[in-house]
């Protein structure tokens, strides 16, 4: 085997290494990455959150008791923030983590407005820093991303993971029923419906044109469901339709409502 670089190499900065420990360089250094490409904002800040087991996924010639060590002393010395409150269930202990950037050098802040638009850059070659964050001291902004083979394929599975759960929860709640987001078709039908070009928005409005149309019909709220909703040609049917606005002096018609294409084929692309 040869153990020369060949594959995406681990980079640290040394001054990183020696300011915080060489162990403890390496953990900011793929924090702050997964921090670049996180979708998980809360009270205006980016997080990540992990069990130790899967850290050590990330970091296989560290032991889970040393990563543990790791991340409890880069909270005690201020450098991380970490806590469970995200969590949907109380008995949910993951941590959330995020770095305080002040620590490392910044003058401003790495957060986030109301808008839930990242200041965050990414771009294929280069992670930049928000415009507004100067840096003293250590250059973290240039901090090159670690442990990975495929940055491009990693960034865009967390983007579809995350917005698996937020269209599934968004039928869920709208509907009333209980899918699992990280159920293996489902997750199918939605990543194929993202990368035909549909935005998030998109699968929104079809649930609450379906909702709104279903809901009270006996006959029609079964298919108040992933597999007929994001079908390849019922979807793009759904998004086309405009719901007739009725004036006030005009009688309302009901439509007659007609079945949706059923698709009894294993896969859906």
């Amino acid at each position: 085997m040869n153990l020369l670089i060949n594959e995406p190499p681990l980079q640290v900065l040394p001054s990183l290494a020696v300011k915080v420990g060489l162990n403890e360089a390496i953990i900011l250094q793929q924090l702050h990455y997964r921090l670049l490409i996180s979708t998980n904002i809360h009270d205006g800040h980016k997080w990540v959150f992990n069990t130790y087991q899967q850290w050590h996924k990330e970091f296989p010639f560290l032991s889970e008791r040393t990563i543990q060590r790791v991340f409890r002393d880069l909270e005690s010395d201020g450098y991380i923030y970490s806590t469970d409150k995200y969590n949907k269930f109380r008995a949910d202990k993951t941590k959330w983590y995020r770095i305080d950037y002040s620590k490392l050098g910044y003058e401003g802040s790495c957060q986030f407005g109301i808008s839930n638009t990242p200041n965050w850059q990414v771009d294929n070659d280069k992670l930049s820093c928000p415009d507004d964050a100067n840096l003293s001291g250590l250059d973290t902004a240039n901090l090159a991303p670690a442990i990975t083979k495929d940055i491009k394929s990693n960034k865009n599975n967390n983007v579809e993971l995350s917005l698996n759960v937020e269209i599934i929860n968004y039928l869920n709640q709208k509907a009333n029923k209980h899918f699992k987001p990280n159920s293996t078709a489902t997750k199918k039908l939605i990543n194929a419906r993202l990368r035909d070009g549909y935005t998030e928005e998109q699968f929104k409005q079809v649930i609450d044109l379906k909702v709104k149309q279903w809901s009270n019909n006996p006959d029609m709220q079964n298919y108040l469901r992933p597999s007929t909703l994001f079908n390849a040609t019922n979807f793009e049917n759904y998004c086309n339709e405009v719901p007739v606005k009725q004036s006030s002096n005009t009688p309302v018609q009901t439509a007659k409502l007609q079945r949706p294409q059923l698709n009894f084929g294993v896969d859906d692309e």
